[in-house]
């Protein structure tokens, strides 16, 4: 059995770590996590993204994100 990883969500995990991927503040992060701006949920009391769904909201057609 193989697992192909093109099939595989990017994940990322922590609000710090979301930070670095969109090119914000830890602060600003968790403001826009808070207020369900950014395509994230919290799992096991840490928020979690996949890195595709997080630029493409920020870089998508200027649909909000749901």
């Amino acid at each position: 059995m193989s697992i192909e990883n093109d099939d595989a969500p990017d994940l990322v995990w922590g609000a710090t770590a979301i930070a670095k991927v969109i090119g914000r503040s830890e602060r600003s992060v968790f403001h826009l996590l808070e207020n369900k701006l950014l395509p994230a949920k919290r799992v096991g009391g840490r928020w979690v993204a996949s890195r595709r769904k997080l630029i493409e909201a920020l870089v998508g057609d200027g649909e909000p994100v749901t």
